[in-house]
This record gives C-alpha cells, structure tokens and sequence, in this order.
C-alpha cells in the first residue's frame, strides 16, 4: 500500500479533511502538499507546540519555511502520513514570497551574520562597566541616577541579543548560542528566555490576531480593538480576557496612561517568567533557567545596595526600568496602530497577514543600533532567521513585492509611529467610556458596591 501510495500518488485527502486534525490530540498538517502527522512531535517542538497547534490542520508551507532552514525538512519524512494534499496549489504571491527566500538563501544572508553581535557586546560591556563605576566611585545622586539610565540602555541592548538569539544562532556553535541567550536574558536582565521563546514564537504565528497573538493581550490596561469589549478568550493564556469595570476605567484612560505603564512594564516580563517557571508547563532547561534568573536577583539588588541611601536606591530602580520602557514602546509601535483580526492564523494568507500586521519605523543606518531590528518588521515577519544586518539591504525588494501584489509596506518616522499608537489607544478609550455597550458583570466589583 505504501509503496502504491508512493508511486501514483493518488491517496489524497481534501483540505476540509486535514482541517479536522486541528487538536493537539490530532495535529496534522501540510507541507508542499504532503501531509505529516506531527501530534508527538508538538511536546518535542524547540518552537513550542502553540506555533503548530495555531497551523493545525492547514498548509504550514510558507510558516515552516520562514522559520527553518533547508536542513529541517530532512527530518520530515519521520511524520510523513502517506496522504498528499488534494488539489494543491501555490498562489502567486506565496510562490514569489518562496522564490525570494529562496534567493536570500543563496546568497548565503542567512549564514552570514557580520559583526553586529560583537558590537552590540562590546556596547553593553561598556554600559555596564560604566554604570556599576558610577555607583561605586561616584557620590553625586544625579551621577547615580544617569547610572540608572544607563543600566536602562544596557538591558536595551541585552534585549536584542536576546531577541536575535531565539531567532536564529548569533554564535558559533549551539552552546554559545545558549550561553549568550542566558546570560543576555535570564543574567543580565531577569527575563526568561524560555518565557519568551514561548510567547515570541506564537506572536510571530498569529501576528495581530486579538485572541492568539499573546503582545495584543493587555487586559485590564491597554486594548487596541473595541473587540475586547466583548470579553474575548485568549488561546495563548487558555483563559478569558474579562472586560469589566476595572478594565473599562483603566482603558478608558489609556492614552494617558501608556508612557508611564511602559516606564513599569518590566515588572509584567519578571512575573511572566516566574509564572512559567514555577507552572506545570514542560519548560526545556527548567533548572538552567531559574540558576540564570537567580543570578540577576542577586547581582541588580546587590549593586543597588551599594547606593547610599533608599531615596537613591529608589529613584535608581525608577530610571533603568523608565529608560528600558523605550524597548517596550518599541515593541508596541510596529502592531498596537497596524491591522487586526480574530481567529487563528490562516496559512492561505500567512504573507499577507505578516505584512498589514506589522509597522516599520523609518530611520538613518547609523540609528539602527537603538531599534534593534525593530525598525524593518515586515522584513523580519517575514524572514525571522534573517540576521538584522541585512534587514536594510532587503527592504527594497520586499517592498518591491508587496506593491507587486497590491499589499501594504507601511512605514512612517518614529514621531509618527508614536502618534498612530496613541490615536488606537484614544480610539478605543473614547468606544470603552460609553456606558451604553454592555460588559460582563464583576462580582467583586458588584460585591464591594452593595449596600444593606
């Protein structure tokens, strides 16, 4: 029979049947019109099994390219069913999305990966040394406070080379690999990196969608979609997100309140990462990741132990957690102003939800340093393997392709990416401030409110 399968090919199943194996129990899907049965292989995935559960029972065809190199689909004849794809076909985008992987591959772009990471290194050696210098040699607060903000810079710049490494090998080898992933998040700036491959990966699957893009799920202090209103039930957190009356008070205020939240919002990232790491979840490395967390704890409070007094201490804390709140205002500008939908993420238009889901951010080369990569967010949707020193360089044939095919390259200056985010805030603050849309009771909130 297999043999037979092999050779006339006609055992085919339709796309309305694939699309029955969509469970984590029953995970089918399909690539290059094959279809492979990977429902053991989602606990085992390095990617997390929510990138393939989000494509289940779909053509994973332009996903699993973007995310693997050529070598991967070597180990895909160990999930081969035996069936193929009825009626496969290649729409004409995807097929000029594949050709120009294709050539970037190539050319080699995707092993070639020049000296960023060393100078990023060497920048945050220099940050570092030159904090932890002034807190120890210096007794003027306002020396201590730019120290602050320079330790804020220094997890800035951390921050890349942590986002880098999870997307593609900044070092050597593997290990290296490893090493400059712990030590850049989980050492030097308390954030698991595990935590973040996690929601990293399925945010890049389901860019923008309400309720499986995890960097959309804000509840109870931003939305970006009257949707929200409507309690929407996230599938990353496996929870409700509750529009309530704490969320409608907060929300309606968000464009206020946005700066000074992102001046806090690494506190969120530290919970997060304890929370995973102390669930139930398989976590890979569990005890490697909380020895590197545990480092950080013991190293950041200790230098601020060093500062004189707890007016000091304090107002150190504030400024590196405000000046690394520019990274988190960084993250929300290229998707909070962009398109979004509800749903899952349909494998029929992967490129085109890639592209009207994100924003890029228009600057001079010699800035590049302070966005990270983050400026170019088509590119790197669209090609997440690809190191950020060629994000530039590729930007003009990516928006030669988009305007091919009649999709949209946004992209604006810094000033106007900021203007466009507070505008989806205010937007949806002025929808949450009438009283006429109905919201799910809080019990609490009633409970604290009744009299007699």
């Amino acid at each position: 029979m297999a043999g037979e399968v092999k050779s006339t090919r006609k055992c085919s199943i339709s796309l309305e049947e694939l699309s029955k194996h969509n469970k984590i129990e029953d995970l089918w899907i399909s690539i290059h019109g094959k279809i492979y049965n990977v429902t053991n292989w989602a606990k085992h995935h390095p990617g997390g099994d929510l990138p393939l559960l989000n494509l289940a029972g779909q053509d994973a065809t332009d996903a699993f390219l973007a995310y693997h190199p050529l070598a991967a689909s070597q180990h895909l004849h160990k999930f081969f069913t035996g069936y193929y794809l009825q009626d496969y076909a290649v729409s004409q985008v995807s097929g000029d999305y594949r050709k120009l992987l294709s050539h970037f591959t190539a050319m080699g772009m995707f092993d070639t990966k020049g000296h960023t990471v060393f100078f990023t290194m060497l920048l945050m050696a220099v940050l570092f040394c030159s904090s932890v210098y002034g807190v120890f040699c210096s007794s003027s607060p306002l020396v201590h406070v730019c120290c602050g903000g320079l330790m804020g810079f220094f997890w800035i710049q951390s921050g890349w080379i942590g986002h880098d490494s999870g997307h593609y090998q900044v070092m050597t080898t593997q290990r290296f690999n490893r090493f400059a992933q712990i030590l850049s998040g989980n050492c030097l700036a308390g954030i698991s990196i595990g935590w973040w491959k996690w929601n990293h990966n399925a945010h890049h699957i389901a860019c923008n969608s309400l309720d499986h893009d995890p960097d959309l799920q804000h509840i109870p202090f931003f939305v970006v979609s009257s949707k929200f209103f409507n309690s929407i039930t996230s599938c990353f957190y496996d929870r409700k997100l509750n529009f309530d009356c704490v969320a409608r008070f907060l929300v309606s205020y968000q464009h206020f309140t946005f700066y000074p939240v992102m001046c806090f919002a690494r506190l969120n990232l530290f919970a997060q990462s304890f929370f995973l790491l102390f669930s139930n979840r398989k976590v890979p490395n569990r005890v490697q990741e909380i020895l590197g967390m545990l480092v950080f704890w013991i190293w950041y409070p200790l230098l601020v132990s060093f500062l004189p007094n707890w007016g000091e201490r304090i107002v150190f804390v504030i400024a590196s957690f405000a000046v690394t709140g520019i990274q988190h205002v960084q993250f929300c500008l290229n998707h909070f102003s962009s398109s979004v939908y509800v749903g899952p993420p349909r494998s029929s238009d992967w490129f085109e939800k890639q592209t009207i889901g994100t924003l890029n951010v228009d600057c001079s080369p010699w800035m590049d340093w302070f966005h990270g990569g983050l400026q170019f967010q088509v590119e790197h949707h669209l090609f997440p393997r690809l190191p950020r020193c060629h994000l530039r360089s590729i930007s003009p044939l990516v928006k030669e392709l988009c305007k091919k095919h009649g999709l949209p390259y946004n992209h604006v200056s810094f000033w106007k990416a900021n203007v466009l985010t507070l505008n989806t805030l205010k937007d949806a603050a002025l929808q949450a401030r009438n009283l006429s849309n109905p919201i799910p009771k809080n019990l609490v909130w009633e409970a604290v409110n009744t009299h007699g």
